[in-house]
């Protein structure tokens, strides 16, 4: 699985970084960053999911 991220649609809601704190993080001007590159590890795919479905601005897609 990947994770797919579009900064530009990014708003700043960080219930990504709630949801999934081992996958994003925080900048300095509170929008979110990806944390991970490439394939996301097992035991954080359903952290990941739940990222995106979590996503006001649908910034946050996942590839299986």
């Amino acid at each position: 699985m990947r994770i797919h991220f579009d900064r530009d649609a990014c708003q700043g809601h960080n219930r990504c970084g709630l949801v999934a704190p081992d996958l994003f993080d925080t900048d300095d001007e509170g929008y979110a960053v990806l944390l991970v590159e490439g394939e996301v590890p097992p035991e954080l795919e359903d952290a990941a999911r739940l990222a995106a479905d979590n996503c006001p601005e649908f910034a946050i897609t996942v590839e299986d």
